[in-house]
């Protein structure tokens, strides 16, 4: 697990560590999503580098027979 210190000015160093995993850059905009008790942090990605990313998702839902 990764601590991380909330300055004077209410802001926080993302590590090298999950900056590299993430490839987040600088001026990138990054998400913050309040769910239940904690904060998550999703960077957006530009849409052209989304091209492709669910290429390998698998699809099939099962269907009940009687409503096929």
């Amino acid at each position: 697990m990764i601590t991380v210190k909330v300055s004077s000015k209410y802001q926080v160093v993302i590590p090298q560590k999950i900056r590299n995993k993430f490839d987040i850059k600088v001026g990138q905009k990054i998400q913050l999503i309040l769910h239940q008790n904690r904060i998550e942090f999703v960077p957006l990605k530009d849409i052209k580098e989304m091209k492709g990313f669910l290429e390998d998702m698998n699809t099939y839902v099962p269907r009940v027979k009687d409503r096929i």
